[in-house]
């Protein structure tokens, strides 16, 4: 976990202090750990981290952080000596809504949503050219994904030619569903139905897992509409089967986990947001765990 840099010495006791109450010394570490304690997991609510191919930066969604430009906003810390530090808003952000971002697999481009002035209407997709120093100037990826409805959660697959999305403009099975587009010389065009995944449910904030062989998205609870759980579901060559609840000790009927994102740095594990017992920072919270064996088939995704 990066030399545990997500992990602070009270975070890490709290953890095996629980494993030991639990009787299963190392277990409870072995199942999640909270992402920067007090920089970025803060008392307010974070939301979608997303960390570069690079392991140098990691960006994520807050909402009510003291600083940003208002609203829900994009946040960076840098890793230093081991540790995320230096949290900041992004440049970028405007008074609108920005949130949901995710790098690109070779660290060229970070996608993000916002409802700022000149979209399609509603939330769009956009995304900024990633710099050294910075990032460049938000670009709109145009009618090809974005509708007069909302589209979130923009996940790049590995390859960087498909683009996973969430959408209700599209007339899907109701409500957000999730969509792959691919990509057309610069633009992400002929968003189709990820096979298997949409119900009437909203079902957005996914992942892929193995290349496409296994996906873990967020799927909302009929307990209530703030409740949200991640599903996993694996390809059986055709479509994605079998879905059900990631197994993570909070991710419960009637709660709220989503987000997940993998770290490009490290495949091998997944950044989640959720409410956990402990460690605790506030609100949503960041979370990292070990990513599921993604042990499907390819076809899902042609």
């Amino acid at each position: 976990m990066r030399q545990r840099t997500a992990l602070t010495g009270a975070s890490l006791l709290v953890g095996v202090l629980m494993a030991g109450i639990a009787g299963r010394a190392g277990a409870w570490l072995a199942e999640y750990g909270i992402e920067g304690m007090h920089v970025v997991s803060s008392k307010a609510d974070e939301m979608r981290a997303s960390i570069s191919p690079d392991g140098k930066r990691i960006v994520w969604g807050s909402r009510g952080r003291e600083g940003g430009a208002g609203g829900r906003d994009l946040w960076q810390a840098s890793l230093v000596d081991g540790r995320w530090q230096d949290p900041r808003p992004l440049a970028l952000n405007a008074a609108s809504d920005d949130f949901d971002p995710m790098f690109s697999a070779d660290g060229q481009w970070l996608y993000f949503v916002s409802d700022r002035d000149g979209g399609e209407g509603g939330d769009d997709l956009y995304r900024v050219a990633v710099h050294a120093d910075g990032f460049g100037e938000p670009v709109n990826l145009g009618p090809g994904v974005n509708t007069a409805g909302n589209e979130r959660t923009p996940t790049p697959a590995s390859d960087g030619r498909r683009l996973m999305f969430a959408s209700d403009g599209r007339g899907g099975a109701g409500g957000l569903d999730l969509f792959v587009a691919r990509l057309d010389g610069a633009s992400f065009t002929g968003p189709q139905p990820v096979p298997g995944i949409n119900t009437r449910a909203d079902e957005s904030d996914a992942a892929w897992l193995g290349g496409t062989r296994a996906i873990v998205f967020a799927r909302a609870d009929a307990k209530g509409d703030a409740a949200v759980r991640l599903q996993l579901a694996r390809c059986d060559g055709t479509r994605y089967a079998d879905a059900h609840p990631l197994a993570l000790s909070f991710n419960t009927a009637g709660g709220t986990t989503f987000g997940p994102a993998i770290d490009w740095n490290k495949p091998g594990e997944l950044l989640v947001t959720g409410v956990a017992k402990a460690p605790r920072a506030g609100g949503l919270d960041i979370y990292r765990m070990k990513a599921p064996a993604a042990d499907g088939k390819d076809g899902c995704v042609d």
